[in-house]
């Protein structure tokens, strides 16, 4: 039976176009190496590996970082401690009417007084300020330093020019230690933003961007056992290019830059709008979609290929509607003043931009 699931699993009618079999792919020329799953087993160990890289840039560069710009930590109102209160508020942070009605007559307090304890015990657990720009200074470090490598790895191959090399002689194309680095350094970034997203700061789109991260997983796996790669990196590429001013937005914002601010929130936006709602709908799915088909042809995994891209897609028109709004509220206001994603329970007009992440990769 086993075996019977794993043929089922790794059948070549889904996985490779017709006339292609695993057997093709296990014995590449000398010389020459085909990706395999197998390769990507490497990214979860070290997505730990990452997640204690950034643990200690958070500590030794970022934190140095925001005390030179004079961003503290801060130290929150504590609520009056009360064991009853307390105990609700563990599975509860937002009692109901009913629960504040039961409340007030069993500690004779005023409901209004038993809501500000609740109000006073959330901020306790909310995130400083500093908290947050150290958060975005990694992803900002790591989405940089990312996208130089891949623009030096792509800037001379020829599928960034010619979409059409993507699929010519696919899928018997090399794998180069170029792409496999890129590749994987991107699953372990991703799978330790999949970890961290349950203990990172709460996001009101938590839900979109684990959906997000999700699809970005499948997608950068899924292109790597298929050897998309040259069609994967360039998504990749362009994914990272505008997180990096998000993040850099964000930075200036924690730091009080307003100016900074809206000039690195104003080329996020333009830079969002041409590499997610122009770009890759119109030259990355356009050649997946259209190039592929007239070149090698539609096969199983290719739709569900294109299903993957085109969620990808829909997501980015949702965050440009968000970022849309904010653009509007900068235009009447003066200043960008509160993103409609920030963190839950903001009380600060502070709050400016949470996580537009966007993201990736095969993303």
């Amino acid at each position: 039976m086993t075996s019977s699931i794993s043929a089922w699993i790794w059948s070549e009618r889904f996985w490779l176009p017709e006339n292609v079999s695993w057997a093709d792919m296990e014995h590449p020329p000398p010389g020459v190496e085909y990706p395999r799953v197998g390769h990507m087993l490497y990214a979860l160990p070290l997505a730990a590996g990452v997640h204690l890289v950034r643990r200690l840039f958070e500590r030794l560069v970022a934190k140095p970082c925001a005390h030179i710009l004079q961003i503290q930590a801060g130290v929150p109102r504590q609520a009056q401690p009360n064991t009853v209160l307390e105990g609700l508020y563990q599975s509860k942070t937002c009692p109901d009417t009913r629960q504040l009605e039961g409340l007030s007559k069993q500690l004779d307090w005023d409901v209004r007084k038993i809501q500000r304890w609740f109000r006073i015990r959330r901020n306790q657990d909310r995130p400083s300020m500093q908290k947050k720009f150290c958060e975005s200074m990694w992803r900002f470090t790591f989405y940089l330093g990312i996208f130089i490598y891949a623009i030096r790895h792509l800037w001379v191959s020829p599928w960034m020019w010619d979409t059409r090399q993507c699929w010519h002689n696919y899928p018997f194309q090399p794998l180069t230690s170029g792409q496999y680095n890129y590749y994987v350094a991107e699953l372990a970034f991703y799978w330790s933003l999949m970890f961290s997203q349950f203990t990172d700061i709460k996001r009101k789109d938590f839900i979109i961007m684990l959906v997000h991260h999700m699809a970005t997983i499948i997608l950068i796996t899924f292109s790597y056992a298929n050897n998309m790669l040259r069609a994967g990196t360039l998504v990749m590429c362009l994914h990272d290019a505008s997180d990096i001013f998000l993040e850099a937005a964000k930075l200036a914002n924690y730091a009080k830059y307003q100016k900074l601010c809206d000039a690195l929130f104003l080329v996020f936006s333009i830079s969002f709008f041409v590499t997610r709602l122009v770009i890759y709908p119109f030259w990355i799915i356009y050649s997946v979609l259209f190039e592929s088909w007239e070149i090698i042809g539609p096969y199983q995994a290719w739709w569900l290929l294109n299903g993957l891209l085109l969620v990808l897609q829909t997501l980015h028109i949702i965050w440009f509607y968000l970022i849309t709004r904010i653009a509007i509220k900068a235009i009447f206001k003066g200043k960008v003043s509160k993103d409609d994603r920030s963190d839950i329970e903001s009380s600060s007009d502070e709050e400016t931009y949470s996580t537009t992440n966007s993201s990736h990769g095969d993303k």
